[in-house]
Formats: structure tokens, C-alpha cells, sequence
């Protein structure tokens, strides 16, 4: 399929490097990606984190409001990325990133003042406007609060969700211009893994600053170290052609596979992808079917798991503090899956493709233990814990390896637009599991629903653990039926 070229980019003095060993400076902006993505999962996590014990006694939710949010959370997140990719890759990766961390720290802030919005709307229905004060005379009070306070957080997360969908396009797509083709999974694990680093790091700290300070101020807090990044990243990144803190000999190993900056030296055309083009490839689909059969998963354990602890082993507010530190801690493992594809690659002669399906077939299996989650937790506690621990490291290294197949296949130009289709992708898979899990576990728990041997919400997280373990091995089979071989676009 012959790529749209839209314009030509007239050759620039590209500025005298100095230096001939091999500067490291790449790893400073993977350093700003890790930070980034850290503060991404740290935005999400304070809602999760606070509902149960401060919003449900104050809001009046249940299982299936709060499924709700999250479920919409994932919906405006999968628009968002659509939209956010083409964003990333018309603005720019330093501007566009700078954009997107904005506007998602000011959705965290918002979710302060949503309990101070419900209050001041209803006080003024119920003391000062008589034609509301008649038409919700038939409505109970706590259903009118309940409502209020839903609508006004789901804004607060269309916020976030508009932000925060910009982090891994702009990520990857920073990535791809600072890391080589057989460096960018490990780079991409190593920026990857502050989303376990958030997840760690929101148990030791979100229920501590709610509990000294009240829930509103674990969103402004949270939310504010946004801002404090987008300091370091407008003092720190620029395109390494240009940035004076990369040497010839790093530049040259950043773009030894490049084929695009030699067109672009030379003021060749260079191409750029519409919609309706990333669209007509297999990549594209096989790409996005991996993002929507597994996203969900890591949303279901990051949103879910503070409820699981509370529902079914009755701990509150910071009682979940050292089991979610542990099962974050072993995320952690998911280093490795940036690290084997290389192996594969250097060690086995695999070319990049081969070596990054072959990692995530591996971890496709593990996710399987999650089917033990339940059965071995009437034992204890700390195996759904361990297991769920291992389950998530899993994800997250396969996580790594299939954002890291776009710039395997596609034009540099292209990454962040085909990484913000399968984000699209993601969000929906995401909405599926988070709206589904709500309205499972409410039911379950209302009709005391029997499965397999479990009861109530025991039996509702039982089939939601099972759907978890086998949608990795589902998406590798259908990716690599899609496109069995490496074939990068326009080759």
C-alpha cells in the first residue's frame, strides 16, 4: 500500500556535534519518561485508593457507580488516544507531551472540588430554587447526592482521561527517537515500569495524605507533581540531531537503523500516514486486537484490588498499604520483558519481530495463575496477593514488547497516530471489564450468586481472575495469525 506524502522537508544545517565518545543522554529522557508515567498511574490510583472508605460514606456508591466511572475513565481514555496520537504526531513529541501532562494534572486537581460542587448544587436545590425543590420531591435525597456527585467525577475523569491518554504515544514516539529498534523494548520496560512504580508508591502515600489531610487533598497533591515535571522536561528535552548533550557517537548509535534521517539530511520527502492508511494494515489490527483483549486486565487489578482487599478480606483504608506494596513490588519483574527480546535478538539472531513475539508468548503463560487467585485465597489473603503480583508482571512485560512492535513496523512518523489506535483499542477492552466487573459484583453480592463453588462477590471476582489468565494467550494467537512474519511498512 503506497504511503500518502504529504510534504517535503527542506534540508537544515543540523548543528556540530562535539565529542567523540559515547555520551548516554538517552537514558536521561527515558529517566523523564519513567517519571511521567509514574505520575500518569499515580493521577489514576488516588480514586481507587479513596472511594471505599471516604466517597462511599459520603456520596452513598456502590460497586456499580463506582464501575461506572472507571468503565467512562476507560471509554474517554480510548477516544482520547485516537485522538491523542495524531496530536503527538502533528505538535511534536516535546510540545505535545507538555500539553498532555497539563491538562491531566489539572483533571487530578478537579477531583478535589467535586464534593465541594455536589454540596453547593444541592444546597441551592433544596434551600433556593423551589421548581427543583418540587420536581426531586419524589426522589430520596441520598439518590439525588449519589447522582450529583457521579456526574461531577465523571467530569473530573474525562479530564484526566483527555491528558493522560497523550503519556505513551508521546513516550513511545520519544523512544523512537532516541533508542535504536534493538534497544527500544528495554527502554520502553524501563519507562514502563513507573507504572508499577506509581502503583507502588500510591499505597505508601494516597491513604496517609487522606487520612491527615482529608481525600481532597490526596487529588491536589498527586495531581500537583505534574506540573513540577513539565519543568525539568521543557529544561531537558530536545531532538537529539539538535541537543547539545548528545555526541556524534551517541547520535549515530541512536540512529544506526534510521532510514528516515538519512531522507531527511538529504530533503527527501517524508511520508506521513492518514487514518484511512494505518487503517489497510494487518500490523495496525494485529496491534490493536493485542491492546483490546489485554488492557483491561492491568485496569482491572489497578482499579479493583483496594476493592478486592475491602470486600473480601474487610481491610480499610491504609490495612491494604503493605499487601498492594508487595504485589506492586513484584510487578517489578516485569524488567525482564524488555530485557529477553534483546536476548533473542543479539544472542539467538532473531530479527526484532520474531524476538519480541517469541518474549510474549512466554508471558502469555503466566498469566494463568490468576485462576488460582480465588481457590487459594480462602487459604490466605497473601496468595491472591503474590499471584495477582505475578500476574500484573506479566502484563506489564508483555506490555513493553507490544507497544514496542509499532516501531518495529511502522515509519517513525507514524508511531504515535498507530500507538493511539491501539490505545483506542485498549480503552475499549478496559470499559468492557471495569462496566462489567461493577454490575457483576453488585449483582453477585445482592442475589448471593453461586459459581463454582464461591458465593457473592467471591464467585463475581472468581470468573472475572479467569477471564484475566486466558486473554493473553488469545491475543497472541490472533496477532500472530495476523502477521506471522516481520514485514516493517513500506518494505
Amino acid at each position: 500500500m503506497p504511503i500518502t506524502i504529504e510534504k517535503k522537508v527542506q534540508a537544515l544545517p543540523v548543528p556540530e556535534k562535539s565529542g567523540g565518545t559515547m555520551s548516554k543522554y538517552r537514558w536521561t529522557i527515558c529517566a523523564l519518561l519513567f517519571f511521567s508515567t509514574t505520575i500518569n498511574y499515580l493521577d489514576r490510583q488516588v480514586l481507587s485508593l479513596t472511594w471505599k472508605k471516604y466517597l462511599v460514606p459520603e456520596f452513598h456508591w456502590n460497586d456499580s457507580d463506582y464501575g461506572t466511572i472507571t468503565a467512562l475513565f476507560s471509554i474517554f481514555y480510548a477516544v482520547s488516544m485516537l485522538l491523542a496520537g495524531r496530536f503527538i504526531d502533528w505538535m511534536g513529541t516535546r510540545k505535545g507531551f507538555l500539553w498532555a501532562i497539563g491538562i491531566w494534572s489539572a483533571g487530578a486537581c478537579i477531583h478535589a472540588f467535586c464534593g465541594i460542587a455536589t454540596s453547593g448544587i444541592l444546597t441551592g436545590v433544596w434551600s433556593g430554587f423551589e421548581g427543583a425543590k418540587a420536581a426531586l420531591a419524589n426522589f430520596d435525597k441520598a439518590v439525588v447526592i449519589t447522582s450529583t456527585s457521579v456526574a461531577l467525577f465523571i467530569f473530573a475523569r474525562f479530564v484526566l482521561a483527555l491528558g493522560e491518554a497523550g503519556n505513551f504515544p508521546a513516550a513511545i514516539k520519544a523512544t523512537a527517537e532516541y533508542f535504536p529498534k534493538k534497544d527500544r523494548a528495554f527502554a520502553t520496560s524501563v519507562f514502563n515500569a513507573g507504572a508499577t512504580v506509581g502503583a507502588l508508591l500510591a499505597p505508601l502515600s494516597i491513604p496517609y495524605i487522606a487520612e491527615a489531610w482529608g481525600w481532597e487533598m490526596a487529588f491536589i497533591v498527586i495531581g500537583a507533581s505534574g506540573f513540577i515535571w513539565m519543568m525539568f522536561w521543557m529544561v531537558l528535552y530536545q531532538k537529539p540531531d539538535v541537543h547539545p548533550k548528545v555526541s556524534k557517537a551517541e547520535l549515530a548509535y541512536i540512529q544506526q537503523d534510521n532510514a528516515q534521517v538519512g531522507a531527511a539530511a538529504t530533503g527527501a520527502p517524508v511520508s506521513r500516514m492518514s487514518f484511512r492508511e494505518c487503517f489497510q494494515y494487518r500490523q495496525t489490527w494485529a496491534f490493536a486486537f493485542g491492546k483490546f483483549m489485554t488492557d483491561g486486565v492491568w485496569w482491572f487489578y489497578l482499579f479493583w484490588t483496594p476493592a478486592y482487599l475491602t470486600d473480601i478480606y474487610k481491610m480499610q483504608g491504609t490495612q491494604t498499604s503493605v499487601p498492594l506494596f508487595v504485589l506492586y513490588g513484584i510487578t517489578l519483574l516485569s524488567l525482564i520483558g524488555g530485557w529477553l527480546p534483546t536476548y533473542f535478538v543479539d544472542k539467538k539472531g532473531m530479527n526484532p519481530y520474531e524476538g519480541r513475539m517469541k518474549a510474549m508468548l512466554i508471558f502469555a503463560f503466566f498469566p494463568l495463575v490468576a485462576l488460582l487467585a480465588q481457590p487459594l485465597g480462602s487459604y490466605s489473603y497473601w496468595f491472591p496477593v503474590i499471584i495477582i503480583g505475578i500476574a500484573a508482571a506479566a502484563h506489564q512485560a508483555w506490555s513493553a514488547n507490544i507497544f514496542s512492535t509499532v516501531g518495529d513496523m511502522f515509519p517513525r512518523s507514524a508511531i504515535a497516530t498507530i500507538t493511539g489506535i491501539g490505545g483506542m483499542a485498549g480503552g475499549l477492552g478496559s470499559f468492557l471489564i471495569n462496566k462489567g466487573s461493577g454490575v457483576l459484583f453488585t449483582h453477585a453480592d445482592k442475589t448471593q450468586m453461586q459459581f463454582m463453588g464461591f458465593q457473592g462477590k467471591e464467585a463475581g471476582y472468581f470468573i472475572i481472575f479467569s477471564i484475566c489468565a486466558v486473554v493473553y494467550l488469545i491475543g497472541w494467537m490472533v496477532m500472530k495469525t495476523l502477521v506471522p512474519k516481520y514485514k516493517p511498512i513500506g518494505e
